[in-house]
Formats: C-alpha cells, sequence, structure tokens
C-alpha cells in the first residue's frame, strides 16, 4: 500500500514539475515565434500589482461576518505603513514601522 501511495505522490510531484516548467518556460522557448502585441505587453504590467494585491489584501480584510475593518490590527498596521511611505518614501522604514505598529497594536488591542 506505501509504496503504490508514495508512486501517486512521486508522479504527482514529477507531472507538476513538468507542467510548471514548460508554463514558465514557454515563453522563453517559442517566444520570438509568436511576439506579443503592445495591448499584451501593456497589461502584462500590471500583473505584479495584481499578484500582490491578491495576497495582501485577504490578510488585512476581515472576511468573517461581523468583524469590523476598523478594529483589524493588520489593517491599521498597514494603514501606519502607508503613512510611513508617503511621508518618507523609504522602504526599509515602511517594513519596520509597519511591523513595529502590528506588534504594537497587537500588544495594545
Amino acid at each position: 500500500m506505501a509504496t503504490e501511495m508514495d508512486a501517486y505522490v512521486w508522479g504527482a510531484i514529477g507531472l507538476l514539475t513538468l507542467c510548471s516548467f514548460l508554463t514558465r518556460s514557454g515563453y522563453f522557448l517559442v517566444g520570438d515565434r509568436f511576439p506579443l502585441t503592445e495591448s499584451v505587453r501593456q497589461a502584462l504590467r500590471y500583473a505584479p500589482v495584481a499578484a500582490l494585491t491578491a495576497i495582501v489584501v485577504p490578510e488585512l480584510a476581515p472576511w468573517q461576518h461581523g468583524l469590523q475593518a476598523f478594529y483589524s490590527t493588520p489593517m491599521l498596521a498597514a494603514v501606519v505603513a502607508v503613512v510611513l511611505y508617503v511621508f518618507t518614501r523609504s522602504t526599509l522604514l515602511v517594513i519596520v514601522g509597519g511591523m513595529l505598529a502590528f506588534w504594537l497594536l497587537r500588544w495594545l488591542l
């Protein structure tokens, strides 16, 4: 039984690795034959921002019924980080200040 499960797991890992490799390297391998249009290039400029937003927003927004966004510790720490960035434009200060605000708010609330 264990060998069947091991073969299944290793097969799944191998196939997922192959799929990941093909999808990530596909454009590099055949990209010269299929040039991207300007509109596609323009749309791809928003991909990093969209990916980062998709990671950050679910952590900040309260997704359970009855919770209020104003009392969410991560939301308040994010507001502090944004204010720090607006006034200083320092990435390091945003990271340190946001984490300090998060820890302080978690300790106080």
